[in-house]
């Protein structure tokens, strides 16, 4: 009981087990043979692949478990043959180390499948391309965070600061001001003022102080409001064109250029349009989204990083997955766009855009 109420404490929020054998069995005071009985008997508990060690050991407790269903609700599951789930999931492999195909290519072959040297592992296991690709296909299935599906924290919601809308051929700036409080000077204390024999002295000159500080608040406040319109406006005559026709038009940016542009300091610029967001007919975004850095093109005229990003995204998107793009063919397709980067360039974008490389983009099945 004390064993795997510790071993279940000590699961993190993706399933996995955040604690060695020893240190549990430390501090329950038991053997570590014990320790490891009752760490399986939780490994059996669902989700699939819950309290593993590695993200190995959550792939193989998922196998075996998935090896128990019959065949036909495999197949089912995967769309393959009945017959050639069981050569790679159910049946043993009489090589040395025992296993099916699925639990040997997750034992010894994982760095060659992340490399997808498919044919080194068919070779190695002494089977077939289709029940290779038989048996990654129930891989691919598996899922390397059991707990993903029951932790995470509460959705967190954005309630725009700004609205743009579009009205004829301008755009319209609304204030979202449901979040501002409505202040005022309470008349009680300026009655106080007005009447000079209601109070003291020193109970004007407290009150008046405090109306002072007052004052500046709502002042301060106010003042705020119309900074952000005013940063608002000069984004807007900035990034016109984003607005009318999305990101491919997004235009570089600095804090300087609206800085100059309002006549305001830039340190300022950039507190308003720290976690401030705007809804515009492009979407939701951060103020902050709108300053980026540039990337020159052949024809003199810059171009906003996001801009390039868009294009590299757009070109992924659109290629062959049997013969994916690498990063110096993305650069020869830019170039013929007039846009002239670097291949480490396009390898740091595509990488921000969390994009796999050419070789692990490849589909093989």
């Amino acid at each position: 009981m004390i064993v795997g109420a510790n071993l279940i404490g000590n699961i993190d929020e993706d399933g996995y087990l955040q604690a060695t054998i020893d240190e549990v069995a430390f501090q329950c005071k038991e053997e570590p043979a014990f320790v490891e009985t009752v760490l399986l008997k939780i490994q059996g508990f669902d989700p699939s692949g819950v309290a593993a060690r590695t993200p190995q050991e959550c792939l193989l407790i998922q196998v075996r478990k998935l090896a128990q269903a019959t065949l036909d609700e495999i197949a089912s599951q995967y769309e393959e043959d009945p017959d050639l789930v069981e050569s790679v999931l159910k049946k043993k492999q009489e090589v040395e180390s025992g296993g099916s195909v699925v639990e040997r290519i997750l034992t010894d072959f994982l760095p060659l499948l992340e490399k997808k040297k498919f044919s080194t592992i068919a070779k190695e296991l002494h089977i077939s391309m289709d029940d290779l690709f038989a048996a990654i296909k129930i891989i691919a299935g598996l899922e390397p965070k059991p707990g993903r599906a029951f932790g995470g924290g509460e959705t967190q919601y954005i309630t725009p600061d700004i609205y743009i809308y579009k009205v004829g051929n301008d755009f319209e700036i609304v204030q979202n001001e449901d979040g501002l409080p409505k202040l005022r000077v309470s008349k009680y204390y300026q009655d106080i003022l007005s009447d000079g024999s209601a109070a003291t002295e020193a109970t004007r000159e407290y009150v008046k102080e405090k109306l002072r500080n007052a004052q500046w608040l709502i002042n301060s406040i106010n003042q705020r409001q119309r900074t952000i319109y005013k940063v608002t406006k000069s984004i807007i005559k900035f990034q016109r064109e984003f607005l009318e026709k999305g990101l491919k038009c997004l235009r570089p940016l600095v804090l300087r250029d609206v800085a100059e542009d309002i006549n305001m300091h830039e340190s300022t610029i950039s507190r308003v349009t720290t976690n401030k967001y705007v809804h515009t007919p492009q979407g939701i975004f951060e103020l902050k989204f709108f300053f980026k850095s540039k990337v020159h093109s052949m024809d003199g005229q810059d171009i906003s990083s996001e801009s390039v990003k868009e294009k590299i995204r757009q070109i992924i998107a659109n290629e062959d997955p049997n013969k994916p793009i690498s990063d110096q063919a993305i650069v020869e397709l830019l170039r013929r766009d007039d846009i002239d980067i670097a291949r480490r360039t396009v390898a740091k974008y595509r990488e921000n855009m969390k994009i796999l490389p050419s070789t692990k983009r490849k589909k093989f099945y």
